[in-house]
């Protein structure tokens, strides 16, 4: 009996009919196998952006509802054309957008979370024979609302899909043919990995791994769904497996090394040391939907009983948190709060950096070897991250790719622009 694989194909992988045309090879490759195919794809090449665009020449601040009707577009042309290109090819293909199949979110616009996919339908059309094309990066609410997913939406579409019919696996393809220790386009000579755990994949795709988002990742590990990261433009190569097992003893402590130019550093200055007033600053966020990463509160001023509070977002987010700053607390004045644009974190990821010492300080005196310096420190098991300058970023992960020993004696090779997620 055949197997149940979820693939998974993004914009660069569908930008063009001819394009569209070597992904229905892909998939019929997968069905000659013997296995079904639910295939999950995003928007053709950079339609997406061109969609955003032109609803800002209407209006600077479009409905978030208007939006999700407008972008949710772009997947349903994807669909069809895919469908067309497999029916071309004589097999039987069904396409499904996101009200169709019942993919269930809540109500948030451009940010929606899935809360039930159903199965009844898709099933059944699977079990006439058909290839299931389904639309990613979209839901529906309880009331018939069209949502989008945010970033990542079509990865996460895709592992839900899975999770929610116990596929055998759910397979990503893009531009590149697996996950490395790095990013190849900055560090030429980064390996690529056979295989990564779900821990170390969600750590790297959190601290700027462009490859998957945490969101699929963390989905992915929740329902022990094991993920390939596959090339759009070799689908011989198996690529990276992400899944639950890993060796007993891991011969190197950093599996990779990312770096992300997507968050700014917000510090708010001299913030009155009593309870309440952290609480205030992070419900006023949480409540628009603005998520914070790295929070670091520095020990209370003796002279005056006052703290600071640094802590980073997205950077996409600035414009909505600059709103809220006079709605923190009645206590900080927004002469008391300084934003930093010009960071970027830089991180080492590896489940063999458990109990193993040294770890940190190799980090540390590699930087500090570049005079590079350290804004913020977070880290977790698995984790550590530091915030830098900007333009001091690539140097850096560089220099930690090279002192943790990541490199090979291949060059690889990256097709085109990493996907975005």
């Amino acid at each position: 009996m055949g197997k149940l694989i979820v693939q998974k194909f993004g914009g660069t992988s569908v930008a063009d009919t001819d394009k569209i045309k070597n992904v229905a090879k892909a998939v019929l490759k997968e069905k000659s196998l013997g296995n079904d195919v639910v295939v999950v794809v995003s928007a053709m090449g950079h339609t997406t952006d061109y969609l955003i665009k032109m609803a800002h020449e209407i209006s600077q601040t479009p409905s978030p509802r208007e939006m999700d009707v407008l972008m949710s577009t772009g997947e349903c042309v994807s669909i069809a054309l895919l469908s067309m290109a497999i029916q071309a090819q004589g097999h039987k293909a069904f396409s499904m957008n996101a009200s169709q199949i019942g993919i269930m979110t809540d109500g948030v616009h451009t940010k929606a979370r899935i809360t039930e996919i159903k199965t009844e339908k898709i099933r059944k059309k699977i079990e006439e024979g058909n290839i299931i094309v389904v639309a990613g990066f979209q839901g529906i609410t309880e009331d018939g609302e069209i949502t989008t997913l945010g970033r990542g939406g079509s990865d996460t579409s895709a592992v839900a899909i899975g999770a929610a019919l116990k596929a055998d696996r759910c397979d990503i393809y893009t531009d590149v043919d697996g996950v490395y220790t790095t990013d190849p386009r900055i560090v030429p000579n980064a390996s690529k990995l056979k295989s990564v755990t779900y821990d170390e994949m969600l750590e790297l795709a959190s601290v700027g791994a462009n490859v998957l988002h945490p969101r699929s990742v963390e989905t992915a590990k929740t329902y022990e769904l094991p993920m390939r990261v596959r090339s759009s433009f070799n689908t011989d190569d198996v690529g990276t497996l992400v899944q639950k097992n890993i060796d007993m003893e891991l011969c190197k402590p950093v599996t990779g090394v990312a770096v992300d130019m997507s968050k700014v550093r917000i510090v708010i200055c001299d913030v009155p040391d009593e309870p309440g007033v952290a609480a205030g600053v992070f419900s006023t966020l949480a409540k628009e939907h603005i998520s914070v990463d790295t929070i670091i509160q520095s020990y209370a001023k003796l002279h005056n009983n006052t703290n600071d509070i640094a802590f980073t977002i997205n950077k996409t987010d600035l414009a909505k948190a600059k709103e809220l700053f006079p709605y923190f607390s009645k206590n900080i004045t927004e002469d008391k709060i300084h934003v930093d644009e010009n960071i970027a974190n830089v991180s080492i990821v590896g489940a063999g950096m458990i109990d193993r010492p040294g770890v940190a300080a190799t980090m540390f005196d590699t930087l500090a070897k570049l005079n590079v310096n350290i804004k913020m420190i977070s880290t977790s098991e698995i984790k550590i991250s530091c915030l830098v300058d900007a333009d001091r970023a690539n140097e850096a992960l560089k220099a930690l790719h090279k002192a943790f020993n990541l490199g090979c004696d291949i060059i690889a090779t990256v097709k085109g622009d990493l996907p975005e997620i």
